[in-house]
Parts: C-alpha cells; sequence; structure tokens
C-alpha cells in the first residue's frame, strides 16, 4: 500500500490511538499511534497517512494540512423560506439538496407533522453530518426545524 491523502473524520480515539474515516471514500484507517497534539473525536483533518510495516493494518499521520473543528448548532431561528419552499407539499422522507449562493448547501428533510424535533436531534448527534460537512468544505452547521421538516445549513466560514 501507499500514501493516501484526503480529508478525514476522527471517529475514535484514546490515549494510544485514533480511527480516521476518508469522508469521500467510507474507508477507515487506525492510526498506530496518537499525534501530538492528541486528535479529539469529531476533528476534521486534510492530510497524508501511510501504512505502517510490515503488517500494514494500521497507519500513521505523514502530514497534516488542516485540522479543524466543525459547528454544529442547533439553531431556535425559523426555517428560512426558501427552505418552507423546498418541503412545501413534499411527502414525508424526501431529502432535498440545493446549493447555497456562494458556497455550502442547504438541505431539507421532509419528516411526518410532530417529528421534526427527533430529526433534528437525531441529525445533530448523527457524525455523518460532520462528515458532510467535511466534504463540502464548510466550517457551520446550522440545523432548523419547521412543521414537517429539518433545514440543515451547510455554511462556510
Amino acid at each position: 500500500m501507499s500514501e493516501t491523502t484526503g480529508t478525514f473524520l476522527v471517529t475514535e480515539t484514546d490515549a494510544e490511538s485514533a480511527v480516521l474515516r476518508d469522508v469521500e471514500t467510507g474507508q477507515v484507517h487506525a492510526l498506530a499511534q496518537q499525534s501530538d497534539p492528541a486528535l479529539e473525536s469529531g476533528e476534521v483533518l486534510t492530510a497524508t497517512i501511510r501504512p505502517v510495516p510490515p503488517m500494514e493494518v494500521t497507519w500513521e499521520l505523514v502530514e497534516t494540512e488542516d485540522r479543524r473543528t466543525v459547528e454544529v448548532i442547533d439553531s431556535d431561528l425559523s426555517p428560512t423560506r426558501q427552505a418552507e419552499e423546498l418541503a412545501a407539499g413534499k411527502p414525508p422522507g424526501e431529502v432535498i439538496r440545493e446549493e447555497r449562493e456562494g458556497s455550502g448547501e442547504i438541505h431539507v428533510v421532509t419528516v411526518p407533522d410532530g417529528e421534526a424535533e427527533q430529526a433534528a436531534r437525531d441529525v445533530l448527534e448523527d457524525e455523518e453530518t460532520i462528515a458532510r460537512a467535511a466534504r463540502l468544505d464548510a466550517a457551520r452547521v446550522e440545523v432548523r426545524t419547521g412543521e414537517g421538516f429539518v433545514n440543515v445549513r451547510y455554511l462556510p466560514d
């Protein structure tokens, strides 16, 4: 195997090791040892990693180009008019994705009436929300609820 460069979500850590998931491919990489300073679960790395010989089942960080966290916010603001329009008339279970003007994306997920708050909590707790933000190069995720839908906004710096 050879070096791999990409964007990784740190999914688990302990004092000696960490687990990275490539946000593009979903491939999981166990780091043989923690870096200094130690990685934290939920961080996003743009980095180069390589397998550790001789068995090449664990990996090591070669270079870290960028290291950041994505802020995930449970917003008490109302959904945008655009999100309301995207959700209007859609049955539960629809996912609508729209590019934001500039950069980022807006996702609207329609849910059965009365289930928007629980759906929003699920989005807030799902590590895939951070992985998706990393793929979109978003620095912040805002989650808003409306009647019968959840509005997830992936925003730049």
